[in-house]
């Protein structure tokens, strides 16, 4: 069965152009008078024939100059392959074309994938459709168009995977991110990295070259399973023989399971095969892993909490689970809570034990307070170099990992179990305790920092606002359950160090420390739980990696709350050069007026110039609807 359809767009006589008609291209032509009609396609190699020209009478392919017929399709002698001419039909101005009925697309290999993938609970995707992944692009828009999941597209893939990892960061679970064959994959590869670091479950998927090509060099040919083994907990191609769903389902597994990155490799050709085959189910495939340690490791900590007069409790990324067990653990000994940078806000700093951050980016609340300690208790925290916890201290730490029990130095106790599982046992384990109440003793040293933290903020050079300003400004308007988003640089220390937390989950790139993260980050925070506020809190440098994201937020309406600081210049690097008796060299930036930037992306933009303009920027900010910018001028010195 045929149907006619109108040709609007005609073209001058000896042209031939591209016209979209019902959703598929054709060719059309005007030559001699006559209108001709063929399917877009080139029978050789599949060239857009709409993009051709008309050369003595015929239509040549713009790849490889075959010629045919511009209304019969028909080649000149000797050639046998002929597009398909479709009737057409010109009544006075009217020109109508006779079209087969569109068939419904059969279900495919890359359907099976994606059906996987959303039964084993993947409900984001971040980004770039291109030739080689158009056959799962139209599998996750069916997907999609049954409210199964959403696509964020974006302008980068290194934005996509960024995104994708905060997203396994603040949930456990695995977004995915999508790239084409060669370039696009391996620009996945730094956010990638982050998650493997920082042990975010991400699936990866890839389209490749058709498998008739593949390692022949062919264009954008490369071997993307070698390419990402190191970064990858599995990595995996889809032929044509393989049990789809069961790859896409294993894949899922090992990303959640190891806590990093799963791969698929999916070739072109094979995208598009239609298949039958049921999606794969998550039932009975995943293990309970909230275990406890063994019972004569958890006495032995008991004993050794009951008798601590000041123990302190670390925690890290590793106990986000276990925030409300360690909370009344440390009420019930009157114990500190300090945090690393990854899990700032864990517990709030307005709590009468939360002590803020410990380390680089810590303060001195709780360098002190862990300096004073006669026991610390560490729950999932790595003991990297930037945490700064002491390895003279008796330590007694819980983790879930047998590789991180005593990764850098010897431990009193290791608890290998869940933080909360382990924590809840401890506290029921524990009977009378010799440990002094120290809230009096975190009041005070918060009394010293505020002071402190006033007094920086107060300062003024005349050469922008003070980092401390901004954060102080920040701790009063940042909604209490939004999630914040940090990038690497001066920002990220001054945020550690100022910046008072109601609560908020922050995200950062910690463990790989990647420039950029940020704002990709915050489309992925958002994706997570679209309910929640997100801030975005980058620097000059690192939000030049990823500006054009902007147009990304904007374009699906994801109201990120940016708080930029421009200090003109890759700060924290200017620092290191200076700390090494080096001359700061190469680390000037020339930026552009980012709040007249954001406007010109359709995105609210407000600068500030002055410390009193903080509040009315801050307020504007969480007022606006849609993703607004904070544009801060700021003192590089005065961090």
């Amino acid at each position: 069965m045929t149907c006619w359809y109108e040709l609007d767009e005609l073209p001058d006589e000896g042209r031939v152009r591209t016209v979209v008609v019902d959703g598929r291209t054709l060719a059309v032509s005007r030559c001699g008078g006559r209108i001709g009609a063929l399917d877009n396609h080139c029978p050789h190699q599949g060239g857009p024939l709409g993009e051709g020209a008309i050369e003595n009478g015929l239509l040549r392919c713009p790849w490889h100059g075959y010629d045919y017929d511009p209304t019969t399709g028909r080649p000149p002698e000797g050639f046998f392959d002929a597009p398909v001419a479709f009737p057409v039909e010109q009544r006075g101005d009217s020109v109508r074309v006779a079209l087969p009925e569109r068939t419904e697309r059969p279900r495919s290999v890359s359907d099976v994938l994606v059906e996987t993938l959303v039964a084993w609970g993947v409900d984001t995707v971040f980004g770039m459709v291109g030739h080689s992944n158009l056959g799962f692009a139209e599998a996750l828009r069916r997907a999609e168009a049954r409210d199964e999941l959403r696509y964020v597209g974006i302008r980068h893939e290194g934005a996509a995977a960024f995104a994708a990892s905060a997203y396994g960061k603040l949930t456990g679970r695995p977004a995915a991110c999508l790239a084409i064959a060669g370039p696009g994959s391996t620009n996945l590869l730094t956010g990638l990295y982050d998650a493997k670091l920082d042990g975010a479950p991400v699936l990866a998927i890839s389209g490749q070259v058709p498998s008739s090509v593949l390692g022949r060099g062919a264009f954008q040919d490369l071997d993307l399973s070698a390419a990402f083994r190191d970064v990858a907990v599995s990595t995996v191609t889809v032929h044509a023989g393989s049990d789809h769903a069961e790859l896409a389902a294993t894949a899922v597994k090992h990303a959640v399971d190891g806590r990093g990155v799963a791969h698929l490799v999916l070739p072109d050709e094979v995208q598009d095969l239609p298949s039958d085959a049921r999606a794969g189910a998550p039932a009975g495939r995943r293990a309970d892993l909230a275990v406890a340690p063994p019972e004569a490791e958890l006495a032995a900590a008991v004993e050794r909490l009951a008798a601590a007069r000041r123990p302190v409790i670390i925690a890290g990324q590793g106990a986000r689970d276990a925030t409300a067990d360690l909370r009344a653990l440390a009420e019930r000994l009157g114990a500190p809570v300090l945090t690393t940078f990854r899990a700032k806000g864990l517990v709030p700093d307005t709590h009468p034990l939360g002590a803020g951050v410990l380390g680089r980016s810590g303060t001195p609340v709780a360098s002190w307070l862990m300096n004073e300690a006669d026991l610390l208790l560490v729950v999932g925290a790595s003991f990297a170099n930037h945490t700064g916890i002491a390895p003279y201290k008796p330590i007694v730490q819980v983790d879930d990992t047998p590789s991180a029990i005593g990764r850098f130095h010897g431990v009193e106790i290791g608890l290998l179990g869940d933080a909360a599982v382990t924590v809840r046992a401890l506290a029921a384990r524990l009977g009378a305790a010799a440990a002094a109440d120290q809230r009096p003793d975190v009041a005070a040293r918060w009394a010293i920092w505020r002071a402190e933290k006033a007094r920086r903020a107060a300062d003024d050079r005349g050469r922008g606002v003070a980092s401390a300003a901004v954060f102080a400004a920040l701790s009063t308007h940042c909604p209490a359950d939004a999630v914040i988003t940090v990038d690497v640089g001066n920002h990220a220390y001054s945020f550690g160090r100022y910046f008072e937390s109601a609560g908020q989950p922050v995200l950062m790139s910690g463990y790989l420390g990647s420039i950029g993260f940020g704002y990709p980050a915050a489309l992925g925070a958002w994706a997570a739980d679209p309910r929640r506020p997100v801030v975005a809190v980058t620097g000059d440098g690192g939000f030049g990696q990823y500006l054009a994201e902007l147009t990304t937020a904007v374009k699906y309406g994801i109201p990120v709350k940016h708080v930029l600081l421009d200090n003109g210049a890759l700060g924290k690097i200017s620092k290191e050069q200076l700390a090494g008796d080096l001359p700061v060299w190469q680390t000037s930036l020339v930026n552009p007026d980012f709040a007249g930037y954001a406007r010109l992306c359709g995105a609210t933009g407000i600068p500030v110039y002055r410390a009193d303009e903080l509040g009315a920027g801050m307020k504007e900010l969480f007022a606006a609807e849609g993703p607004a910018l904070l544009h801060v001028h700021t003192d590089g010195e005065l961090v």
